[in-house]
Parts: structure tokens; C-alpha cells; sequence
């Protein structure tokens, strides 16, 4: 894909990976429209912030007209990169945090890409979808039930999506990234952000090499770690 004439959606962009993607596709030349719930506050005419709940689907519906007017009518990508993360033993995760990493890390995907697809199946261009799992979508870890769950289950729709749609010159690649140097430890007691984990920028790069591979090449699966840790994931 010439990212420098596409144009698309990235979710969760309000910072870390999301954010750092959206900066290397406006490097690049693409035009961006960016959905989530706080504006990163890009400054830059080819970016566009729609407040939007993925997790919604009436959200979603809301603001696709809005996005289509500036995406002229195509989407060329659509990066799904929101998520959620609850670490606790399983007896101890709330209902409503169970619910909410399944609302934003599964549901989310569904009603994005369910809005997209049939506007990229008419299309004429290729069109690229990018979700977001993890590590933890590839083992199970301790305190890890809920999200483990919802990042298996994005591997799985992921790879039944790329044997629906590669007949219609949609790809669909999955990225595991492992620990990221961002705020989403937060809510994982036990291990600190810290400079041995990788960089929001390594993973939104590697986003980039995925798009930019010739039209009919595909890569499917990408696995990325930091080389050395300090912690137990």
C-alpha cells in the first residue's frame, strides 16, 4: 500500500500505540481519522478526531456518515488498536471490569470492522484491517483470565477474517505486541513500565511495514517482544 494516497481509521488513538501509529501515518503522507474517546490533539490537517465509543455500536453507526465525507468514501486501512486491561485472580475481577475489557477488546473490533467491510468490499482499491492483540492473546498468564480471554478470542476473529475477506482484496493482520512502555500498567500490580519494555513507536512502525507490503502480499501474523526484560511477562 502507498500510505501517502490512503486514507483510514485508527482506534484508541488518545495515546501510546494508537497515538504513535496515527503520528507515522500522517509521516507518511496518509490521511488519518482517528476514533476514540479523548482527542490526542494532533495538529495536522490530515488528521481528523471523532469522539466514538467502539464499544458501541450505535457510536460507531453515529459517526460513520462524518468519516466517509472525509475519507471521500474509501478506507484504505483500519487499524483496531483500542483496549482495556484488568489484572487480577479470576475470583477477584469485577463483573463490570470483565465486561468492560470484553465491550472495548472484542465487541469493539466487531463493530468497527462491521462498519467498514462492506464500504471496502465495494471499493476497487485493497484495503487493509490491523488488529491489535497481544502476548496474551498467545498464553495464558496469572491474573490474566479476563484479558487473555478477549485477546484470544481477537487472534481467532482475525484469522476467520482474513479466509472471509482476502477474496475481496481486504487483508487482515494481527499484531502481538509484548509489554509496551506505557501507562496500561497501571492496572497490573506487581510490574512497573519501565525502559526495558519496548516503545509505543516500535510497534506502531511495525504497524507501518505490515501496510506497506505489496498488494498481493500479505503478513499475517506478527509476534514482537522486547529482546531483554526485567519482569515476569
Amino acid at each position: 500500500m502507498d500510505l501517502s494516497k490512503s486514507t483510514g481509521i485508527v482506534t484508541g488513538v488518545s495515546k501510546g500505540i494508537g497515538k504513535a501509529t496515527v503520528l507515522d501515518l500522517l509521516n507518511k503522507g496518509a490521511k488519518v481519522i482517528g476514533w476514540g474517546r479523548t482527542n490526542p490533539n494532533i495538529d495536522n490537517d490530515n488528521f481528523t478526531f471523532i469522539e466514538t465509543d467502539v464499544s458501541n455500536a450505535d457510536s460507531v453507526k453515529n459517526v460513520l456518515d462524518e468519516s466517509k465525507k472525509l475519507s471521500n468514501g474509501d478506507f484504505h486501512f483500519l487499524i483496531n488498536n483500542a483496549g482495556l486491561g484488568y489484572f487480577k485472580i479470576m475470583e477477584e475481577l469485577k463483573e463490570e471490569e470483565w465486561r468492560a475489557m470484553f465491550d472495548v477488546n472484542v465487541h469493539g473490533i466487531f463493530n468497527c470492522s462491521k462498519a467498514l467491510i462492506p464500504i471496502m468490499k465495494a471499493q476497487a482499491d485493497y484495503a487493509h484491517i490491523i488488529n491489535i492483540s497481544s502476548i496474551a492473546g498467545l498464553m495464558g498468564m496469572p491474573e490474566g483470565t479476563g484479558y487473555c480471554g478477549t485477546k484470544y478470542a481477537v487472534k481467532g476473529i482475525s484469522e476467520a477474517m482474513f479466509k472471509e475477506l482476502r477474496q475481496f482484496n481486504i487483508k487482515v493482520s494481527c499484531i502481538y505486541p509484548g509489554s509496551v512502555n506505557t501507562d496500561f500498567f497501571d492496572n497490573y500490580e506487581g510490574i512497573d513500565a519501565n525502559d526495558t519494555m519496548m516503545k509505543a513507536t516500535d510497534i506502531s512502525r511495525t504497524i507501518l511495514q505490515v501496510l506497506e507490503t505489496p498488494d498481493n502480499v500479505i503478513t499475517m501474523n506478527v509476534e514482537i517482544r522486547p529482546l531483554n526484560t526485567t519482569y515476569k511477562v
